[in-house]
């Protein structure tokens, strides 16, 4: 690692301890700059200004839970997987209350490669159980739906007092997040009808067929229709 990027490194750590102790408002060019032992300018010429600090601030927060997360490419349960990686995310959030929000505060902080590397991981998820029939709802939907309410347990859970935490809010938010995006049963043609039999068949595709693109596209487009009729 050369100079500039362990200097770098060393005011990320230092604004993240900030972050942490005193929220986001506690993160100013001179307290970081303090905290990292170096003079305000310098925080401008490694980060162009505050927001690029909090951007690399939010980079580090991604990739340190890309590094929590269990990647299992043949998991021999699909559905506690599911539950694994949600209770990963929600246990991330819970450990990191100030740094998980600044990660999630705005749509356009999702764009890091960290982050686009931890939804190919959750995109890997979903596609295994629409390949085994399990999907009830599209690859996409069913993404958001995860991701939501792993989100939504976390701040709700930080929004309330100490005291009136319930870890139920927790388990029941998972039970109602795999309800939402899993059947009970492995969809089949002939008990699943033929959306399952589409969402399988369409996580099943790939660009190494016989098909060409047209033909690849186009059948896409059927089987979302027939998978959105379920």
């Amino acid at each position: 690692m050369s100079s500039r990027e362990e200097t770098r490194q060393r005011v990320v750590e230092a604004a993240i301890d900030l972050l942490t102790r005193g929220g986001r408002d506690a993160v100013t060019t001179r307290a970081v700059a303090d905290a990292a032992g170096l003079q305000p300018p310098a925080i401008y010429r490694l980060f162009g200004d505050k927001e690029g600090l909090l951007e690399a601030v939010v980079e580090h927060g991604f990739a340190t839970f890309l590094a929590t997360k269990r990647v299992d490419p043949d998991p021999p349960d699909l559905i506690e997987d599911l539950e694994r990686g949600w209770d990963t995310a929600v246990e991330f959030g819970l450990a990191n209350p100030a740094l998980f929000t600044l990660m999630y505060a705005e749509p356009t902080r999702t764009g890091s490669a960290a982050y686009r590397a931890g939804m190919e991981i959750l995109m890997g998820r979903v596609r295994r159980l629409a390949a085994a029939g399990w999907l009830r709802v599209d690859e996409a939907l069913a993404a958001q739906i995860i991701n939501a309410t792993a989100r939504g347990a976390v701040l709700t859970w930080l929004s309330q007092p100490a005291d009136r935490r319930d870890p139920a809010l927790l388990s029941s938010l998972r039970e109602a997040m795999v309800t939402a995006v899993t059947n009970q049963r492995p969809a089949v043609p002939d008990d699943g009808g033929p959306a399952g039999a589409a969402r399988a068949l369409r996580a099943a595709l790939s660009d190494r067929t016989p098909l060409t693109g047209a033909e690849r596209h186009l059948l896409g487009e059927w089987l979302d229709r027939l998978a959105a009729q379920g």
